[in-house]
């Protein structure tokens, strides 16, 4: 049974189309990255994705159930989690503190319980867990607002993880990362539990030829071809449209 699959999802506003029939499947274990020139619809495919946006036509099904009519929150405890482009952290808090708020989120408890002294030692666990497949173990008790853009952003995939999705979108993971750091995001992607379908929405092509298995590249809200990292490198137009600007 296929994860996510997407048939003919179309959306527009009044004139303007900005997803054009877009067919898509994600399996559990994918490594799918999704490129495409700025204003390609990349953004906005992704909000038909997670609920922020409603289709104006086409399907979306996880495990062969229409979610088109769940919201974003649902869709999150459906299984389909996406991380920010911008970090979405309490910068205050500890790196630990900001993975204990995405736990306690998830199993839906009221933020009262969240000072208590008593933790819940499985919480706390599966907090260690987190810590230590994210390397973020030596930085556990340091607040948020401390720690380096590319630390940063592996808390905040740390915390989508800790909503135990089964679909994870990638937004822009190496955005606003030097490249001096970009190896930890590169890890943390390689990091990930085998089982789960990522979808990698990314302009870095470096990362992007990294850690995909297979390329979509997006353009006006179409998909122009899809393939293997070296079908998508060997592809003229590909190549012409996108990779020249960034290959010289």
């Amino acid at each position: 049974m296929k994860d996510l699959q997407v048939k003919g999802l179309n959306k527009a506003f009044g004139g303007l189309v900005v997803a054009r029939d877009i067919n898509l499947s994600l399996e559990p274990g994918d490594r799918t990255a999704l490129i495409g020139p700025n204003g390609a619809g990349k953004t906005t495919f992704s909000n038909l994705i997670t609920g922020i946006l409603k289709p104006s036509s086409g399907e979306i099904t996880l495990d062969g159930q229409d979610i088109r009519r769940l919201g974003e929150a649902q869709r999150v405890r459906a299984g389909i989690a996406k991380t920010f482009q911008i970090t979405t952290l309490f910068r205050q808090l500890s790196v630990r503190e900001n993975i204990r708020l995405a736990l306690l989120e998830r199993e839906g408890r009221a933020l009262r319980f969240w000072h208590r002294a008593d933790r819940d030692p499985k919480v706390e666990s599966e907090i260690d867990q987190q810590l230590a497949a994210f390397r973020l173990v030596p930085l556990a008790d340091k607040p948020v607002a401390d720690l380096a853009y590319g630390q940063q952003r592996l808390v905040e995939m740390a915390m989508t993880l800790a909503l135990k999705p089964r679909v994870l979108i990638l937004d822009e993971p190496a955005a606003g990362v030097p490249s001096s750091d970009s190896h930890l995001i590169t890890d943390a992607i390689g990091a990930l539990p085998r089982d789960l379908a990522v979808l990698i929405i990314e302009h870095d092509m470096k990362l992007v030829f990294k850690v995909a298995r297979s390329i979509i590249v997006l353009v006006q809200g179409a998909i122009l071809t899809q393939g293997t990292p070296a079908e998508i490198a060997a592809d003229k137009r590909v190549r012409d449209l996108y990779l020249g600007a960034h290959h010289g």
